[in-house]
């Protein structure tokens, strides 16, 4: 395996979460984003969108506490939104690092964000990559993608709490499970029962 240059841009960790109309961004408008750096998560992010289309999944709203009505009449336009959430990205990376996307089930939270932005912005920040705490969690743990789940996760990483789904507070919380988890990581791979993982 080859090493990275001494002179490769340096990658930020951003935690990401949205809340969304339902479960694909071709027919569901995202309502809602927040963003912290992992390892500095007082930098935060957080937006609430105007929906842009009509189609709503009732159960999706029912978790997020959202209001279309409400995000209608006060929700910023999606294009500013985009930019806004933009010019936050390159304030954190500045010097040229490189902004990589982190998310727990981070495909779902990445396509919504990155059709938006390539929608309204012409461009993706974070370019294609993304980084999945569930993943992580399975390497490190031993655990099937079922039992990594968050309320598997959140006894042994976030002191039993669950995720509040307000995005920014989500936002935060995934990066306290994966601060924890990295430190895990650097000790010793070991499960919940104390053996190694994966036996």
């Amino acid at each position: 395996m080859t090493a990275a240059p001494e002179d490769a841009p340096a990658e930020v960790l951003i935690s990401v979460d949205v809340e969304t109309a339902g479960p694909s961004p071709s027919g569901h408008a995202l309502l809602s984003i927040g963003a912290c750096v992992v390892d500095d998560p007082a930098s935060g992010f957080y937006v609430e969108l105007r929906p842009d289309r009509d189609a709503v999944v009732p159960e999706a709203i029912a978790v997020s506490g959202l209001s279309i009505d409400d995000l209608v009449r006060t929700g910023a336009d999606p294009a500013d939104a985009m930019a806004r959430f933009a010019a936050w990205i390159d304030e954190m990376t500045p010097g040229g690092r490189v902004p990589l996307f982190v998310g727990f089930n981070a495909g779902f939270d990445w396509m919504f964000v990155a059709d938006y932005f390539q929608r309204y912005l012409g461009r993706n920040p974070f370019g294609h990559s993304s980084f999945d705490i569930k993943s992580f969690a399975m390497g490190l743990t031993g655990r099937s993608w079922r039992d990594a789940s968050l309320r598997r996760l959140a006894p042994l990483f976030l002191s039993g709490r669950e995720l509040s789904h307000n995005a920014l507070e989500d936002a935060r919380d995934q990066a306290e499970l994966l601060r924890a988890m990295r430190a895990r990581a650097g000790e010793g791979t070991h499960d919940d029962s104390g053996g190694p993982a994966g036996r």
